[in-house]
C-alpha cells in the first residue's frame, strides 16, 4: 500500500510540473525590454551636459538674468531673510547643512547634469548632491495632492523634439531664488530642447500667486561635455565651520595643511 502511494504522488508531482512548465506567463508579469525602439526617435540628449553662461550673457549679449517680481509679503520676508544674513555673517540657506538646493536650484547649479531616457521616463541627473529627478512620460498626469520633495514630482511629454515639463509638490525648505520662499502653490514649467547638436537649452517659467506677481522666467544653456563623466558629490566630507566662529560654509578648497578634507581625527 505504501508503494503504491508513493507512486501516485510521484505521479502527481511530474504531472504537476508538466502543467506548470506548459502554462503561459502571467498577464500580470513586468514587460522588459519594451518601448525602447521608440526612443530611437527623440532628440539625442545623450552626454554630460556643462551649464554655459557664456551662451546667454557672454560677448556683451543679453544682459544680467531678470529677477523675480514680489507680492508686498514676499518682498518683506525676503529683507527680513536678508537682515539676518547680514547680522549674524553666514549663510542661512539650507545648503551649509548639506540639504540639497532642490528645484527649481538644482538646475542652476554650476555642475553638469545628464539625461537617461527609458521608457515612460526621462530622468535627469545632476552631480550637485548627487541628485536625481525623474519626469514620467507615460500620460499620467499631475498629483492633485502631490507630497512635498525637494525636487517636487515632474509630468513630461514631448512636443516634437521639445520636452515640455510640468513640476510640482516642494519641500518648504527650497526656495524661488536667492532665499525667495515660495508656497505651496508653486508650479515651475520647463521647455528642453536643442538648439544645436551639442548646445541644450531650458527655459523656465515659475509661477505662485501668493509669492510672485508675475511669472519669473529663467533661461539656461548647456555645453555638451563628451569626454566627462558624472563625478561623485558627497557635501559632508567636505564641509567645514569657519575657524573664527563665524558659523558655518561649505569649503571647496584645501584646509591650512594642505589637506583636501582636514586633518585624520586622532589617534589615526
Amino acid at each position: 500500500m505504501k508503494g503504491w502511494a508513493w507512486t501516485a504522488r510521484a505521479l502527481a508531482s511530474g504531472a504537476a510540473l508538466a502543467m506548470a512548465a506548459a502554462a503561459p506567463a502571467q498577464d500580470n508579469a513586468a514587460p522588459r525590454g519594451q518601448g525602447y525602439a521608440a526612443l530611437e526617435q527623440l532628440p539625442d540628449f545623450s552626454g554630460v551636459w556643462a551649464p554655459d553662461w557664456s551662451l546667454l550673457f557672454g560677448g556683451g549679449a543679453g544682459g544680467p538674468p531678470a529677477q523675480p517680481k514680489l507680492t508686498p509679503a514676499a518682498q518683506q520676508r525676503l529683507d527680513a531673510f536678508r537682515a539676518k544674513q547680514a547680522a549674524e555673517g553666514v549663510d542661512q540657506s539650507a545648503q551649509v547643512s548639506c540639504l540639497p538646493p532642490g528645484m527649481p536650484g538644482i538646475m542652476r547649479q554650476p555642475y553638469p547634469i545628464e539625461f537617461l531616457f527609458t521608457p515612460g521616463r526621462v530622468t535627469i541627473f545632476a552631480e550637485t548632491y548627487t541628485q536625481a529627478r525623474r519626469i514620467y512620460t507615460d500620460g499620467r498626469p499631475l498629483p492633485d495632492d502631490p507630497d512635498f520633495l525637494f525636487n517636487g514630482y515632474s509630468v513630461g511629454r514631448w512636443d516634437g523634439d521639445t520636452l515640455l515639463v510640468d513640476t510640482v509638490g516642494f519641500s518648504p525648505v527650497t526656495d524661488i531664488s536667492g532665499g525667495i520662499p515660495h508656497s505651496d502653490k508653486m508650479r515651475i514649467h520647463e521647455r528642453i530642447w536643442l538648439d544645436k547638436p551639442d548646445v541644450l537649452r531650458i527655459e523656465t517659467t515659475i509661477t505662485d500667486p501668493e509669492v510672485l506677481t508675475e511669472p519669473y522666467v529663467q533661461q539656461l544653456a548647456f555645453r555638451r561635455e563628451k569626454t566627462w563623466e558624472i563625478r561623485e558629490y558627497v557635501c559632508e566630507e567636505n564641509n567645514r565651520l569657519v575657524k573664527d566662529g563665524g558659523g558655518a560654509n561649505v569649503d571647496l578648497g584645501l584646509d591650512d595643511e594642505g589637506d583636501p578634507f582636514g586633518p585624520p581625527p586622532e589617534g589615526q
